[in-house]
C-alpha cells in the first residue's frame, strides 16, 4: 500500500525516509518524530508550510529568504512544541514507494548537495546582482491579460457570431491554443506558487485549470508532487504512466501492438483535455488514488473549488453555447478545440521527458535509493527544446526550458531564459549533463524514434 503524502511537503507523514540533504537557500527542514505522528492527524495537504499557525501540529520559524526558488524541496523551519524527540532534516522531496513499485521503501536520493548548493548560490547571486524579479514579473502580468484576451474574444466570437463552419473551425482551434496558453502560462506558475508572492494570487492563478474542467487540486498531486519529485521514474512519476496504450519508458510492460504506437498514438495525445475534464478527476474523488498513489480526497475548499470548477466549465462549454448552436455544432467545436488543447500540452510534456536523450533511472533493489542526488537527477531526466525561440518561450510558458523549470520551479518562467546561462554553466563545470534541442521539431523527431524504440520487441 502506498504511504499518503503532503502535496507541500512532499513526503511521508509517517516515515521520512532521509537519505539526502538537499541545500536550500537559508533554512532547514526539521521534523521531529512526534510532529509526523500528530501529522498523519492533521489536514496538512494544500497548506504552504509558512501558513500553519502556532496551533497546528507544527509551527513555523520562516528562514531568511527561505522557500523563494523551491517547490517540493522545503526549506522552511517546522519545530514541535516538544522538542525532546529525534529530529531528523532534509531538503529535498523524498518520498512515498507502493509495495509494487519498490517493496514499500521511501524512495531516497544519492547524498551529494554541492552541485545544487553552488547552483541556488549563483541563481540567487543573478537576482541580486540584476534586480530582477523572482516573481511578482509585470511581464507575467502583461501576458496574463493578452493570453485571457484571446481567450475570451474567442470564445464570444465562436458563440455569438460564428454561423458558419469556416468561422467556427478557425475560432475553436484559436480557442484551443489560448487555452492551452492559460494552462502552460499562468496556471502553470500558479500552481507552483512561481507566479506571485502572494498566496491567494498563485491560488487564483491555478484555479484557472478548474475554469478550464481540471481540477487544480489532483494536478497539485499528479504534476506538482509526483512528477516534479520522481522525474521519469518508472512507477513513481504519474505522468509517464499512459495505461495500456504507450509504452514509454524501458521498464514498463510491452504489448504487442506497442509497435506500432509512434504511429497511432498521436490522434491519442488530443485526448488529454477530454480525458481529465470527464474522467480522471472523477475517478480520483471516488478512488482516492493516482495510479499506485493514495492521495487525500479533497474536503471543503478544495471541494467546493473542484465542484464549482466542473460546473463553470460545463456552463461554458456546453450549456451557454447550445442556447445559440445545435447541440451537434457544440459538439462538434468542443472536440476541435478539446482535441488541440491536449495535443498542445501532450507534446509538449513528451519532448521535455520522452526522449532518447532523457535518463530514465531505478532505484536499487532493496534500497529504494536512486543512484544520483535530486537536483542531479532533475538534469538528467530532463531535455530542453528550441531555447533560442523567444517566441517558443512566451507561447509555452518557458517549457521549453524544462530543466530550468524543474531544478527552480518556483521562478517565474518569464526568468527561464536569462538564467538558462547560469545553469547551463554550472552543469558544465560540475559534470552534470544539460541536453537540449535545438528546435521543437528536433524534440519531436526524437520522441518518435523514442517510441518506435520502446515499442520493439526487446530481445
Amino acid at each position: 500500500m502506498a504511504e499518503e503524502i503532503d502535496p507541500e511537503l512532499g513526503q511521508p507523514h509517517n516515515d521520512l525516509g532521509i537519505d539526502e540533504a538537499i541545500p536550500g537557500l537559508h533554512g532547514a527542514l526539521y521534523v521531529p518524530a512526534r510532529l509526523l505522528q500528530k501529522a498523519n492527524e492533521a489536514p496538512l495537504a494544500g497548506v504552504l508550510t509558512h501558513d500553519l499557525e502556532h496551533d497546528d501540529p507544527g509551527h513555523v520559524a520562516k528562514a531568511p529568504g527561505a522557500g523563494l526558488n523551491t517547490d517540493l524541496v522545503i526549506v522552511d523551519q517546522i519545530t514541535s512544541g516538544d522538542k525532546t524527540g529525534p529530529t531528523t532534516s532534509a531538503f529535498g522531496p523524498i518520498g512515498v514507494v507502493d509495495s509494487a513499485a519498490d517493496s514499500g521503501r521511501p524512495l531516497k536520493f544519492r547524498v551529494n548537495s554541492a552541485f545544487h548548493r553552488e547552483l541556488r548560490r549563483r541563481v540567487d547571486e543573478y537576482f541580486r546582482s540584476t534586480g530582477r524579479r523572482q516573481r511578482d514579473c509585470w511581464q507575467m502580468y502583461l501576458k496574463t491579460a493578452v493570453i485571457l484576451a484571446g481567450l475570451v474574444v474567442s470564445y464570444l466570437l465562436l458563440v455569438f457570431a460564428a454561423h458558419a463552419w469556416w468561422q467556427g473551425v478557425p475560432l475553436a482551434i484559436l480557442l484551443g491554443f489560448a487555452a492551452a496558453g492559460i494552462g502552460f502560462n499562468v496556471q502553470h506558475d500558479g500552481g507552483h506558487h512561481a507566479y506571485s508572492d502572494s498566496p491567494w494570487v498563485n491560488k487564483l492563478m491555478a484555479m484557472m485549470l478548474d475554469l478550464m474542467g481540471g481540477s487544480s487540486y489532483f494536478w497539485r498531486w499528479k504534476h506538482g508532487v509526483f512528477h516534479h519529485t520522481y522525474v521519469n521514474v518508472t512507477g513513481h512519476d504519474a505522468d509517464i504512466n499512459l495505461g495500456l496504450l504507450a509504452r514509454v519508458t524501458p521498464y514498463q510492460t510491452r504489448l504487442a501492438f506497442h509497435r506500432w504506437q509512434h504511429l497511432y498514438v498521436w490522434p491519442f495525445y488530443g485526448l488529454l483535455a477530454v480525458k481529465w475534464q470527464f474522467v480522471d478527476d472523477l475517478r480520483r474523488l471516488m478512488t482516492g488514488r493516482i495510479g499506485s498513489h493514495r492521495v487525500r480526497r479533497p474536503t471543503g475548499w478544495d471541494l467546493v473549488v473542484l465542484v464549482a470548477g466542473k460546473a463553470t466549465f460545463f456552463a461554458w462549454a456546453f450549456g451557454v453555447p447550445v442556447l445559440f448552436h445545435s447541440v451537434q455544432a457544440v459538439l462538434g467545436y468542443y472536440a476541435i478545440a478539446a482535441v488541440v488543447l491536449g495535443a498542445t500540452l501532450s507534446v509538449v510534456f513528451q519532448v521535455a521527458h520522452c526522449v532518447e536523450q532523457a535518463a530514465f533511472p531505478l532505484p536499487f533493489a532493496g534500497t529504494g535509493r536512486i543512484d544520483q542526488a535530486w537536483a542531479i537527477h532533475q538534469a538528467e531526466t530532463t531535455v530542453d527544446f528550441a531555447r533560442p525561440s523567444r517566441l517558443a518561450a512566451w507561447l509555452l510558458g518557458g517549457l521549453n526550458f524544462q530543466i530550468e523549470h524543474h531544478l527552480f520551479p518556483r521562478i517565474s518562467h518569464v526568468n527561464y531564459p536569462a538564467i538558462s546561462k547560469v545553469v547551463e554553466q554550472t552543469c558544465r563545470d560540475f559534470g552534470v549533463p544539460y541536453t537540449e534541442h535545438r528546435s521543437l521539431w528536433e524534440g519531436l523527431t526524437s520522441h518518435f524514434r523514442w517510441l518506435r524504440r520502446m515499442g520493439m520487441q526487446t530481445r
